[in-house]
């Protein structure tokens, strides 16, 4: 069963561009991504999109489907009904490089900003002992595939080009937090969230959350309570004054 598809897909490169309007077939159990190939073989073979394993599992196709940041290998056609126009556009977040592609160093960057997990002096390789419990309340941020479709969504970075300075985005305040969880990491994760990769800038909308293809709750479970261990260090007299006499405890 196949029927004719009305699509608008974005079409230029970072100097200008416009939506290019096509009609493309559709067969049953299709994706989006499989449409996009068809019109690659057939009518477009200048088309550019990047992609790679075409299960969900790469993050590689990140698009705008509808306005909506998506995966076009997971958005499948059956959600949309035969007469809709199916728009498709560049991550607006991020800088065209051309047609669908966008150029995403900047995530690159900031995951480079974060200093790695920091076992306690003396602590050689061989000799960490976690409990099951402690690798279970980070395991569910390991499943990120880095799609970067929180990062696009997140309008501290989706709506003002300044705040990229300053400002990780949920992805990598996610991997502070999965970094922080870990008991045996000695960095101070807290300060470092909230002076460094700016913690402060997100007021926990869930946008980020809501456009997860792994389904990880990234506002919930990693940025409230990074936030409640800054206010804790900051406002919190008994907690400022057990900092400075004691041992950081994790949380």
């Amino acid at each position: 069963m196949s029927y004719k598809a009305k699509f608008k897909i974005w079409r230029g490169d970072d100097q200008t561009g416009e939506l290019h309007d096509y009609l493309i077939e559709v067969n049953e159990g299709e994706v989006v991504l499989d449409i996009i190939h068809r019109l690659q073989a057939t009518g477009a073979p200048d088309l550019a999109v990047r992609w790679n394993c075409k299960a969900g599992k790469c993050g590689s196709c990140s698009a705008e489907i509808n306005g909506r940041p998506k995966l076009l290998c997971m958005t499948r056609m059956s959600t949309f009904t035969e007469d809709e126009v199916i728009t498709v556009t560049p991550l607006r977040a991020f800088p065209v490089i051309r047609d669908l592609v966008t150029d995403v160093s900047f995530n690159y960057k900031k995951a480079r900003e974060i200093p790695s997990f920091t076992p306690p002096p003396g602590l050689e390789p061989g000799e960490y002992r976690m409990k099951q419990v402690d690798v279970e309340r980070s395991q569910e941020f390991r499943k990120c595939i880095e799609c970067f479709l929180c990062q696009d969504t997140c309008h501290v970075i989706r709506d003002h080009e300044d705040n990229k300075e300053s400002f990780a985005g949920p992805r990598f305040l996610m991997r502070i937090a999965e970094l922080e969880m870990h008991p045996l990491d000695a960095a101070d994760r807290v300060r470092e969230a909230q002076d460094e990769h700016g913690l402060g800038y997100c007021n926990i909308t869930k946008c980020c959350t809501e456009v997860c293809p792994e389904g990880i709750k990234i506002t919930d479970n990693a940025l409230i309570p990074r936030k409640e261990r800054v206010a804790d260090r900051k406002y919190d007299p008994i907690v400022w004054l057990g900092s400075k006499l004691f041992k950081r405890e994790k949380a």
